[in-house]
């Protein structure tokens, strides 16, 4: 993402999110005016409180310049409460719009783009930025209005006394131009590195509370905890470096005060004691240059505040400027057949990750309304397959289809409305089971969603569970087992009623028991719909009405077990390896009982070599491709 500033983000901003609240906007502006026209007043009433209603000993003089300067006070107080609460609701408003913009444009983006940018990154810039751009309106505008007038009122009065004394008063701050120049940079450069730091921060924490279990088991709490540390101490670094050179800022207007008071107090003092002027005059003019260096010390603020602000103004506009290169077609088509009988087709299919090519040219056909299992190594290409048919990747040669009609040529809502997935991590989120289940559909009746909760065998364990279907499932699902959270992930797929299934390695991680019920389940909902499984261990794809073996990208053969196994290829050498029997891998399925070995999966290795020796070589955990 880009993080550099575009001359037109300021434009964009008041265009796409603050023109629509222009008129608080407006009233708090005015409201800015008169506070800083109060700031002005009250100086002003200065001279007169001394050299009139405390000179002439007359009660009325004095309590009507009392009243004058208490409503000054009362009017200061009205318009500093009211623009303050008019810019908060101003500035939460505009965040919670921005944050909602912002996901709704990442939701559109392609995988690609999250591989690309850590979970921690993307919630500083929807968060953090957004957060960072939403306060500094009140920041800027305060100083634009309040300050600005401030400033000017109370230099009219200063000016109206001695102009000679102004100019005494700030003689030093053309000489702190440009050090306040180089502060300026800097702000903008060390407050771009704190927000990097915090998102370093974010993105460490969700992988230690993601995989705290594997923290645990293998002893890495230390580790762990000084990368965290270190992460730790570098947005603290920054940060401090970036509110060092904002208080820089700040600092400068306070020597450019010292001097000016100096020579003010000294210049100003001969000059009464020469009868030249008077008290009150001094004292109106002390007290306005005074004040005028609390507006400019605001300005001085706002000035590094809006370089922070700028550096993130240019990261979100980042995330905004990326597009997604999957779209809907401009003129889409519809399936001519329905999607029931339709039949998946892959040909000459090529597709690579960077550099790295996956698929080499395969091609195979999944018939409808039947099963077909994609076997082969890790690596083999068979989970970008299921990427290239929902259209979460697009193949860069060859044509992927359903139905005889080329996926691109299908909407996408419509098209990933035609499938159903169950993988060997069911995603869950930390809601109820119930929202687990209908996933924001409203449109279920408990008749429906009872069958769903029972072709799941989410039934079985239900009684369980102290509170039903509203128990929550915990973060990813901690707060169920594996076979659980499968069940969980099924019972959706039912509700969904997709024509087309898609399987990968869905009881790979569950113990015996567990498996068993959640095949059971999936053969339920395997019923009558296009299955497509990934699978590794060949016990539970053997009854598939086609296997389709893949090797490094490209289809090196299918048919039914029986036929591959008499073929005496790529299948039956694994098949051999995770089921040694007494007789050949092709008697296997006639000779009742087996003996199962359990073998774990197997990698890639050389094309045309695969020997059972090199198999064996390449046996891996279970892992996905």
């Amino acid at each position: 993402m880009s993080e550099t500033p575009h001359p037109d983000m300021i434009r964009w901003m008041w265009r796409s999110y603050m023109r629509a609240y222009r008129w608080p906007l407006i009233a708090a502006v005015f409201l800015m005016l008169l506070e800083g026209l109060a700031l002005g007043g009250l100086s002003y009433m200065i001279k007169p409180m001394f050299d009139v209603a405390f000179s002439s000993g007359s009660t009325s003089s004095i309590v009507g310049v009392a009243l004058v300067v208490a409503g000054i006070f009362i009017t200061r107080a009205i318009a500093a409460f009211g623009h303050r609460v008019l810019m908060v609701h101003v500035g939460q408003r505009v965040a919670a719009k921005l944050q909602s913009d912002m996901v709704a444009h990442m939701l559109t983006l392609d995988s690609n783009f999250f591989r690309d940018n850590s979970p921690g990154t993307l919630i500083e810039r929807v968060r953090g930025d957004a957060q960072a751009i939403a306060t500094i309106w009140e920041v800027v505008l305060a100083a634009v209005a309040r300050d600005v007038v401030s400033l000017l009122a109370l230099l009219g009065v200063a000016l109206s006394i001695d102009w000679l004394w102004v100019v005494v008063a700030v003689a030093a701050a053309p000489i702190l131009t440009i050090p306040m120049g180089i502060l300026q940079k800097r702000v903008r450069r060390t407050t771009t590195d704190s927000r990097s730091s915090a998102a370093q921060i974010s993105t460490r924490l969700d992988e230690i509370f993601h995989g705290i279990n594997s923290i645990k088991l293998s002893g890495t709490e230390r580790h762990e905890q000084g990368r965290v540390d270190r992460e730790i101490d570098a947005f603290a670094r920054t940060h401090l470096q970036s509110q060092a050179n904002q208080g820089g800022i700040v600092a400068m207007v306070d020597i450019i005060a010292a001097v000016g008071f100096f020579g003010v107090l000294v210049y100003g003092g001969m000059q009464i004691n020469s009868g030249a002027k008077t008290v009150g005059e001094f004292m109106s003019f002390f007290t306005a240059m005074a004040l005028v260096f609390d507006p400019l010390r605001n300005l001085g603020k706002v000035s590094g505040a809006w370089q922070a602000a700028l550096a993130s103004l240019a990261r979100i506009r980042g995330v905004f400027d990326e597009r997604p290169s999957i779209l809907s077609p401009a003129t889409p088509a519809t399936l001519p057949i329905p999607a029931r009988k339709a039949r998946i087709e892959l040909k000459d299919v090529r597709f690579s990750y960077g550099d790295t090519p996956v698929l080499r040219g395969a091609s195979f056909t999944a018939e409808a309304g039947k099963t077909t299992a994609l076997v082969g190594a890790s690596g083999a290409g068979k989970s970008t397959v299921f990427n290239l048919l929902t259209r979460l990747a697009d193949a860069k040669a060859g044509k992927v289809m359903v139905g005889g009609m080329d996926v691109t040529r299908l909407p996408l809502d419509q098209l990933r409305a035609l499938f159903s997935v169950v993988s060997q991590e069911a995603l869950l989120f930390d809601e109820t089971l119930r929202d687990n289940i209908l996933m924001g559909r409203t449109d279920v009746d408990e008749k429906t969603l009872k069958h769903a909760l029972d072709v799941a065998h989410v039934s079985d364990f239900l009684p369980q569970m102290e509170h039903g279907l509203d128990t929550q499932a915990g973060p990813r699902g901690s707060n169920l087992s594996g076979g659980q959270r499968q069940r969980v992930a099924i019972a959706r797929a039912v509700l969904r009623n997709a024509p087309f299934l898609l399987l990968d390695e869905a009881t790979s991680a569950l113990d015996a028991k567990s498996e068993k019920l959640v095949q059971k389940a999936l053969d339920e909902l395997s019923k009558d719909r296009t299955t497509l499984v990934i699978a590794h261990r060949l016990a539970t794809v053997r009854e598939a009405d086609k296997i389709v073996v893949m090797d490094q990208g490209q289809v090196v053969d299918q048919g039914t077990h029986d036929e591959l196994l008499a073929r005496g290829g790529i299948y039956a050498q694994l098949y051999k390896l995770q089921f040694q029997d007494e007789g050949t891998p092709a008697q296997a399925p006639a000779r009742g009982k087996r003996r199962k070995r359990r073998m774990p999966q197997i990698e890639q290795t050389e094309p045309s070599r695969w020997s059972v020796r090199n198999l064996f070589r390449g046996l891996v955990g279970n892992s996905r491709d």
